[in-house]
């Protein structure tokens, strides 16, 4: 079976491609977006790992499901294409980072030039049917990016692991400790972030003070 992926990826992750469920998924996905709309568009569905090779990365953040809202989905958590209003929980991202760094809160929602410096930013489910959250939720995705979360783990060392909201917290909680950075805080949905749980957890500048502290080059995160 073909998967268009990032060659990197691919080499990491080719098992995964030839077990049983991933062949589900695959039939399932094409059933999905040949009889119905589905978001991401099909060439962005692997966006994270084609925008981020896995010997680039630097950073994860979890997500849990792509936007289902016309032309909101661009293939990685929390990002929207150009052009589209910013979602409730990227607008709290944004004044975080404000607060944190004094970052301006940027125009566009578009995340991809944080992919480009190696911020993986991987929902834990890559496709979901217009209008409705979560439909395609443990078909297979779960699966196969708990794969990659683990590979990352065990042949990676200082990867940066950004763990937002109780599920993200969850999904990592495999990650080698002993030699990757792991935070985690409340998620930036209005309900987390209204009670406390999301500003003033310093992610950005905790993140870049511990890739200069091993002599790697910090994340620009001003869009």
């Amino acid at each position: 079976m073909d998967v268009k992926i990032e060659q990197s990826w691919k080499g990491v992750l080719g098992e995964e491609f030839e077990k049983d469920y991933f062949k589900q998924l695959t039939a399932f996905v094409k059933h999905e977006y040949t009889s119905g709309k589905c978001f991401p568009p099909g060439s962005r569905i692997f966006s994270a790992f084609d925008h981020t090779p896995f010997e680039d990365v630097q950073v994860v953040i979890l997500g849990q499901d792509p936007y289902h809202g016309p032309g909101q989905a661009n293939g990685l958590c929390f990002s929207v294409q150009d052009g589209i209003t910013k979602p409730p929980s990227l607008i709290n991202i944004f004044r975080e980072l404000q607060n944190d760094i004094q970052a301006p809160i940027p125009e566009n929602g578009n995340l991809e030039g944080w992919a480009d410096q190696g911020v993986l930013l991987l929902n834990a489910t890559l496709t979901v049917r217009a209008h409705q959250a979560g439909s395609h939720q443990n078909k297979g995705w779960e699966l196969f990016t708990d794969a990659a979360i683990r590979v990352i783990s065990e042949q990676r060392e200082n990867i940066v692991f950004l763990l937002w909201g109780g599920y993200a917290k969850k999904k990592g909680a495999k990650i080698d400790k002993s030699k990757h950075l792991v935070l985690t805080s409340g998620h930036p949905s209005p309900l987390s972030a209204n009670r406390g749980l999301w500003f003033g957890n310093k992610h950005f500048s905790k993140t870049n003070t511990y890739l200069k502290e091993i002599g790697k080059e910090p994340i620009n995160w001003q869009l």
